[in-house]
């Protein structure tokens, strides 16, 4: 039901005071959560089934992580895409510095290709980028003009691709055409006082679920654009959701504690979940 909380259900997966957690995504392959804390350059694992966690330092601060087809991890960092191989070694796929730019969100598409985004570090309007990056680290800059990139995400057809310019306070949906993003238009505004949206993730139903930051919430809009669902969370700067778990049923959401007050927010930064909270869409891993 529209606007109906859900924080009782609410459980803390990683008590964690990520700086800025970020970019939760499911790798099936091993069964764990990915997800990053961009300001502390570090990206973490969490396997619910038995609880086992990792952490991995970048030398960067770092967007996004993601499991790679053939195994280890494809990273979005300050200045630009890298991989790393199962053993732990890295190599750049597409290094690109600009001054004062880093990686922000970034969501890999049914063909396997990473659509990254960039910003600014002082959120400058038109900062930022979203581009699309092969497996071979090919790149196409599919918007020129943006400020704070971050959720991107596919309908279950692949015929829609969702995007959020954080900024804007829209979710947008464009059609899709392979490589192609056309006809932009709004999905669903939020309001003033609401938070803005963050990142993304589409469900098996084509619903998109969306982190609002200064919000303590995700939201659920429907294909058309209609609220149907609002999870309250217990830290303001909510950044991000991805399902997981068994048969994908469990929305894993990350949080921040910058800008917020540890006495008042003391979960902040920590990874969430609601468990059974409907069924996600299977995320292909990058192919290169």
């Amino acid at each position: 039901m529209a606007g109906s909380g859900t924080k009782a259900r609410l459980e803390v997966a990683v008590r964690q005071g990520a700086l800025l957690g970020e970019g939760p995504t499911w790798d099936a392959e091993r069964e764990r959560l990915v997800w990053v804390d961009i300001l502390a350059s570090r990206v973490h694992t969490y396997a619910p089934a038995d609880g086992r966690r990792t952490v991995l330092a970048t030398e960067q601060h770092v967007g996004a992580a993601g499991p790679r087809a053939g195994g280890g991890l494809v990273v979005n960092l300050r200045d630009g895409v890298g991989l790393y191989d199962g053993d732990g070694s890295f190599s750049w796929l597409r290094r690109e510095p600009v001054a004062g730019r880093r990686g922000n969100d970034a969501a890999v598409a049914p063909d396997g290709a990473l659509w990254a985004g960039t910003m600014a570090y002082d959120e400058r309007p038109g900062g930022g980028t979203l581009s699309r990056i092969a497996p071979d680290g090919s790149a196409v800059t599919v918007l020129a003009d943006v400020s704070i990139s971050n959720g991107t995400g596919w309908s279950p057809d692949g015929r829609l691709m969702y995007y959020i310019d954080t900024p804007t306070r829209r979710i947008d949906v464009f059609d899709t055409d392979g490589p192609e993003v056309l006809g932009r238009r709004p999905l669903a505004r939020i309001e003033e006082g609401a938070g803005f949206p963050d990142g993304l993730t589409v469900d098996a139903e084509g619903c998109v679920w969306v982190a609002l930051w200064g919000g303590g919430a995700v939201r659920r809009y429907t294909p058309d654009g209609r609220l149907d669902r609002t999870v309250t969370v217990p830290a303001s700067n909510t950044t991000s959701c991805a399902f997981g778990g068994p048969g994908l049923r469990d929305l894993y959401i990350t949080t921040a504690r910058t800008g917020t007050d540890p006495g008042a927010e003391p979960l902040a930064g920590s990874l969430m979940v609601l468990p059974d909270a409907g069924e996600g869409l299977a995320q292909p891993p990058f192919a290169g």
